[in-house]
């Protein structure tokens, strides 16, 4: 069953294949939460039924996004008690009440406000409603919040004591607030508006591909364009931060992400944009670089010294061709975002952000890009952090559960992998299908009288997501629609 591969191995694919099938869904709904809130604030401040029929379009997607993201989360913590149960013991009285604050802080006013935001309109007044909308999107930005400190003080541990092999907190001050905490957290914020915005880009710029001119997909592209042109740009200074951080804390890994294996004592060391590493005979093969470029970057000198990989012990090293390869994703994804949002703004200059096919395919093609880069930065983390699972003080393979098989971890694996690809590939089918459908302008569609600024509200929990969307099944009907709404705007 284990086809040769120790337990340890099988615990560490089987967690990162959990984990990254679930960090898609929070960064959706975390990016999408705030964009929802900015919706409805629009709506109230403008009343134009644009934002509503925007709202109760992108909810549909939101809702479907946030339940996988929580059935995602509570999987992945089983793995603590069972394969990395050593772990739980003794990191378990840092992570385990950073956890909880989680679940106290967060969770609790997620689950206490979504179900007004889902299913209140009618029921409750805008105002309040939106006050829903508001508070579960803070939660979903304070959910991040603990993740990201328990996971930073992973990677740059502070504020405890080793007492009788356990780790035993002194200062919850300094556990929470890590050194890499404001960074990463201030990273992954980012980054989970990005995959958003992107998301609204790419699906908007599909219909626009199809022929779609209305208002409705006009709107969703320019915002979402807006919003990325903000997170690619601002992206650019926290990764700069984020990257001087790591090379104080955190050396080994940032020597590993540039392929650089000896010490420049007497030169500067280059930025390399290609290269082959090899574990066995410590270098580089095939390298591409800019001279110095490196030194400047990472010290603000031409000369700079960077430690190398040769200056630590090979067991303290972490796998460099994984590590320098995932950074190189990220960072040339990112730089296509920040190209993609200044030649929208040269479009936009120019009065052909709506009518550049060219523009809407490279758009298009840009939607989920910002999954690929979200995934590769947390790569990039993970396995530039090893062989340590908390740094420089308790490694991966004491952390394994003692009496887990390899046998027992690659079974629970291939029942992971086929429920996963079930459940969630259903889940993404369905947002897709939704995102196929796009916005339509709902009082064209729902004749209900309901009362000023409300909109109907589904008496059963799925009708949330369904309703109007049989009238979405008849694609002739939506363009019908969308057309009459465009001649009573002109």
């Amino acid at each position: 069953m284990s086809l040769g591969i120790a337990a340890l191995e099988l615990a560490r694919i089987q967690f990162a294949f959990t984990v990254s099938f679930h960090i898609i869904f929070p960064a959706t709904s975390i990016g999408l939460a705030c964009f929802l809130a900015l919706l409805e604030w629009k709506w109230l401040r403008t009343q134009q039924p644009i934002y509503k029929d925007l709202f109760k379009y992108w909810i549909k997607i939101f809702a479907v996004a946030f339940g996988m993201g929580v059935v995602s989360g509570v999987v992945m913590s089983y793995q603590f008690g069972t394969n990395w149960s050593e772990f739980s013991r003794i990191a378990g009285s840092v992570t385990g009440p950073l956890l909880t604050y989680e679940v106290l802080s967060a969770f609790f006013l997620e689950a206490g406000f979504l179900g007004i935001m889902l299913f209140g309109w009618g029921r409750v007044s805008a105002k309040a409603h939106f006050f829903a909308t508001l508070m579960v999107a803070i939660g979903t930005c304070i959910s991040m919040f603990w993740i990201l400190s328990s996971n930073s003080w992973m990677q740059t541990p502070q504020g405890f004591s080793i007492e009788n092999g356990i780790i035993v907190p002194i200062d919850w001050w300094a556990i929470v607030f890590n050194p890499s905490f404001p960074y990463r957290f201030a990273h992954m914020a980012t980054a989970a508006f990005l995959v958003s915005s992107l998301l609204v880009v790419g699906a908007s710029a599909w219909h626009l591909l199809k022929g779609r001119r209305d208002e409705l997909v006009k709107k969703s592209f320019s915002m979402g364009l807006w919003m990325v042109l903000i997170t690619s740009c601002l992206q650019v200074v926290i990764g700069d931060h984020h990257g001087l951080n790591t090379l104080q804390y955190q050396p080994a890994k940032l020597a590993a992400i540039e392929g650089h294996w000896s010490t420049n004592h007497d030169h500067g060391m280059p930025l390399l944009l290609f290269a082959l590493p090899d574990m066995k005979d410590e270098r580089n093969y095939l390298e591409v670089g800019i001279p110095n470029l490196g030194s400047l970057i990472l010290t603000h000198s031409m000369d700079g010294q960077v430690t190398g990989l040769k200056d630590f012990a090979r067991e303290d090293r972490p796998y460099v061709p994984i590590v320098f390869w995932s950074f190189r994703v990220m960072v040339g994804l990112g730089i296509l975002m920040v190209l993609l949002s200044l030649t929208a703004l040269w479009l936009r200059k120019k009065h052909r952000l709506y009518e550049s096919s060219w523009f809407h395919k490279f758009a298009m093609l840009m939607g989920p890009t910002g999954y690929i880069a979200l995934l590769a930065g947390w790569v990039t983390t993970e396995v530039g952090r090893q062989p340590w699972v908390v740094y420089g003080v308790m490694r991966t393979q004491d952390g394994l559960s003692h009496t887990v098989s390899a046998n027992q971890v690659g079974l629970s694996l291939i029942i992971f992998v086929l429920v996963y690809i079930l459940v969630f590939g259903s889940g993404i089918y369905y947002m897709l299908k939704l995102i196929k459908t796009g916005p339509i302008f709902l009082e064209n569609v729902m004749h209900e009288k309901v009362g000023p600024g409300h909109f109907k509200t589904p008496l059963r929990p799925l009708s949330a997501l369904d309703d109007e969307f049989d009238a979405l099944e008849q694609p002739q009907k939506i363009s019908e629609i969308n057309q009459n709404k465009e001649k009573q705007h002109d």
